[in-house]
């Protein structure tokens, strides 16, 4: 009993720290965009983690773990219903590494970040209703049936080739980062680029108004890693959890160094916003892989996604794909990195864990992009996704909101 406590505890604090992670989130993307979206911004993030909490507890947790299933889609009921002994109490022999009520908190906390990565994507240009009808049919159905292919005991977790079994993520780098990278690389694809990004083929830059509120996020962020990262252990186990925190600070360190050097190597300018993508892009690399890793793989591990970084950043631009956060480079090139890498690096590595890990990340790839593109299309077609070029120009803000984030401090708006 005294150890499930300490485990639980250790579960519900991890729990608060990725719930502060969508603070983090928020901070970064409206330090990345212009002020005259930042009511816009923060709207989206509020809707995302009250409506994606709701939705989680009302469908999403049980099609995620819908118990005995046929490995593609289940669905336990309604609602949440804990398990009980005879007398009426919580069963506490639910884990020994949290309740059944912790268990739902913590994967909650987990669902709304698919939408959340989206959003950065999107920003500036999409309207706010389509987001908000995308947000509650991919956190409340896409994610949960994706997670259940492995997390929830799906086909992926006992798939097999050679010696190897069960495509392995231990926090999300596809399950959760690669979900929402998916969707984000098709909402903008959808969407087109925010007016004066590109011209002559060429991307502008467009600054963010708040380098400094970004900076913040990026450092918010990588504290909620502790939680996200150290919460997957799914107790208090001392070696678990100190190994699992100490190879994620190790990649996001050589993922932040690595990116600012090949960034400045390539474009001859110290870019900060280079560097704190880098810290996220080591961050989601050792994801997948957290517990299976020595600090040197870490540390191997960040410093290729620090360096993916910077290409996918220019790839994704030469694609006339207009990404305002750098989410897809982050988010999706890295998780899909940090995913494979658990068959290079670590205890895991193997080829035949290798081929598991691919098979994963495409079978993630064609139901995220098939989900998102039939979501995202069909409200193009029927109510527009993209706000008017008057509105754009003249910001979200005042013409989706009616609100100014700051009335009485006016900077350039360009």
């Amino acid at each position: 009993m005294e150890l499930l406590t300490t485990n639980n505890v250790w579960m519900m604090i991890c729990s608060a720290l990725v719930f502060f992670m969508h603070l983090g989130f928020a901070f970064l993307e409206i330090g990345l965009t212009r002020q005259k979206n930042t009511i816009n911004i923060l709207f989206k993030n509020i809707f995302i983690i009250t409506v994606g909490l709701l939705l989680y507890g009302l469908v999403g947790f049980n099609l995620m773990y819908p118990g005995e299933f046929n490995g593609f889609l289940g669905f336990a009921g309604f609602g949440l219903d804990s398990p009980l002994t005879a007398e009426g109490a919580l069963d506490l022999t639910y884990n020994e590494g949290y309740t059944y009520w912790t268990d739902f908190l913590f994967q909650g906390m987990f669902a709304a970040t698919a939408a959340t990565i989206v959003s950065g994507a999107v920003a500036e240009r999409m309207k706010i209703v389509p987001f908000m009808i995308f947000t509650i049919l991919y956190v409340g159905l896409v994610y949960p049936i994706a997670g259940s292919w492995q997390w929830g005991g799906g086909f992926l977790s006992s798939f097999t080739f050679g010696e190897a079994e069960g495509f392995y993520d231990f926090a999300g780098s596809t399950l959760v980062h690669s979900v929402g990278g998916w969707a984000a690389i098709v909402a903008v694809w959808l969407l087109g680029s925010r007016i004066g990004k590109f011209k002559d083929g060429k991307p502008q830059a467009i600054p963010g108004h708040n380098i400094p509120l970004a900076t913040a996020g990026v450092l918010i962020l990588w504290l909620g890693w502790f939680g996200f990262n150290g919460g997957s252990v799914l107790s208090a186990d001392p070696s678990g959890t100190s190994l699992t925190l100490v190879t994620t600070c190790l990649a996001a360190a050589a993922g932040g160094v690595v990116a600012m050097l090949v960034s400045t190597a390539m474009y001859k300018n110290l870019d900060l916003t280079m560097f704190l993508n880098g810290i996220l892009g080591g961050l989601v690399g050792i994801t997948a892989g957290a517990d299976q890793m020595s600090p040197t793989d870490a540390i191997l591990i960040g410093a290729i996604a620090g360096t993916i970084i910077v290409l996918a950043v220019r790839f994704i631009d030469s694609l006339r794909l207009d990404d305002p956060v750098g989410a897809i480079a982050v988010h999706l090139v890295c998780g899909i990195w940090g995913t494979l890498a658990v068959g290079i690096f670590g205890a895991k590595a193997g080829f035949d864990q290798f081929v598991i890990q691919l098979v994963g990340v495409g079978s993630y790839a064609v139901f995220c992009i098939v989900a998102a593109f039939i979501i995202i299309f069909t409200l193009k077609k029927t109510i527009g996704i993209r706000v008017s070029e008057k509105e754009e120009l003249e910001g979200l803000d005042m013409h989706e909101h009616g609100m100014d984030a700051y009335p009485d401090f006016r900077l350039n708006e360009h």
